[in-house]
């Protein structure tokens, strides 16, 4: 959709649910996003006066992050100062309707305010409380301040993203925290896929450096069975070859991937190098991975004498995986990216457009939805939340009276 107000729809699949978004910045949020997205009502608790501080983030249009349209959008704003008795107690109102209750404070500070799950599954034993935190609710690390990117470096990501001898460099994005929330996603959707049977709530623990950690695929094992650490190795993959990013005449790279057997025989026919194609050493990965630097450097003399477009053009007439790397104005020009919907025009409450990221996963009948924007003031729905659990216009003006809400 491009509107900033789409009509509301039953056909989303979390259409129906309610969430209440308790915390701030990434994780937690971009969980109670992709509910959003797809359909839950989210009610999202902020602090008055400032908000959420990612409203603040990176570069701001008329005040407000453009950040903030992504991760809010489709939620409304209810502006409360958790730290009041009173507030705690509109909270354990709303949880009384909620289905899903989502939080990525540190570990303490909801049973601090009796908003801990013993509180809420007795008051309401159906809901289901998703909890994201840096180290999780249990442990000796549970109190310890957790950031995506310690995660990440706690996790093993950290130590591979560097070229071997020099300093590791991190994700040029919040990747720690964003998976973290798509694990906490799934732990909501089995766990209400689990509610439909038992009619019974429950707690997810998500830790932020066991999500990035699930990731890591053979790390592990492979130290397990053979005390191997793996090591940085740049835009390589180890153990698996030919995989790399390949200069080309320009300055440019290309990202060629001819690790299948069959890839790997149509790549070297068409960079012309037949006497790799045929050598039946090289048949196999385990044989490729034993002369990956031969075959590297044959890539690699071939791509230095061609443009990134013409390497892409043989490439793709071959059939082997491979492309440029991609800087955001590309990402915006693409049409791929633009024929499935990935490039949104937000209108904005002044009139002006704002692209955004459209909405994944994509599906066939019951697709994700932008309902509205996100919040532009802090607490612009207070008062229609509160209306709507029961408190009437007296008790609202008492409660901004006294900073309790906003």
């Amino acid at each position: 959709m491009n509107s900033a107000h789409a009509p509301q729809t039953d056909a989303n699949p979390l259409s129906g649910l309610k969430v209440l978004e308790l915390g701030q910045l990434i994780a937690g949020p971009f969980a109670a996003k992709t509910l959003a997205d797809f359909g839950a009502e989210v009610i999202k608790i902020e602090p008055p006066g400032s908000g959420d501080p990612l409203r603040q983030w990176r570069l701001l249009k008329d005040g407000t992050s453009v950040w903030w349209q992504v991760q809010s959008r489709n939620k409304k704003s209810l502006a409360m100062d958790l730290r009041q008795p009173e507030a705690q107690a509109i909270v354990r109102q709303l949880v009384a309707e909620a289905d899903v209750l989502v939080e990525n404070f540190r570990p303490g500070a909801m049973e601090s305010w009796a908003l801990g799950p013993d509180d809420l599954l007795q008051l309401n034993p159906r809901l289901i409380m998703l909890r994201i935190s840096g180290y999780g609710q249990t442990g000796p690390y549970r109190d310890k301040p957790g950031f995506g990117v310690v995660a990440e470096a706690m996790s093993g990501l950290r130590h591979l993203t560097a070229e071997p001898g020099r300093v590791p460099v991190r994700v040029g994005v919040s990747i720690g925290d964003t998976l973290a929330a798509l694990h906490g996603v799934v732990g909501v959707l089995l766990a209400l896929h689990e509610r439909a049977r038992s009619g019974r709530g429950q707690v997810i623990d998500v830790a932020l450096y066991e999500a990035v950690f699930n990731c890591m695929e053979s790390l592990l094992p492979e130290y397990s069975a053979f005390g191997a650490v793996r090591e940085p190795a740049g835009s390589a993959l180890p153990g698996i070859a030919p995989s790399n990013a390949y200069r080309c005449q320009d300055g440019g790279y290309a990202l060629i991937a001819g690790n299948g057997d069959s890839i790997f025989k149509r790549l070297m026919s068409a960079i012309g190098r037949q006497d790799l194609a045929d050598d039946p050493a090289l048949a196999h990965n385990a044989g490729r991975v034993a002369q990956v630097e031969t075959i590297d450097a044959a890539i690699g003399q071939w791509t230095a004498g061609l443009s990134v477009a013409q390497v892409l053009s043989v490439l793709d007439a071959a059939a082997v995986p491979a492309g440029r790397i991609y800087t955001v104005a590309d990402i915006a020009a693409d049409p791929h990216y633009l024929a499935r919907g990935m490039i949104e025009q937000l209108k904005l409450y002044d009139g002006s457009e704002l692209a955004v990221p459209g909405i994944v996963p994509k599906l066939s009948r019951t697709p994700g939805l932008h309902r509205h924007n996100a919040p532009l003031q802090v607490g612009q729905d207070t008062d229609a939340v509160l209306r709507d659990i029961g408190l009437t216009p007296a008790q609202i003006a008492a409660l901004h009276e006294r900073g309790i809400v906003a």
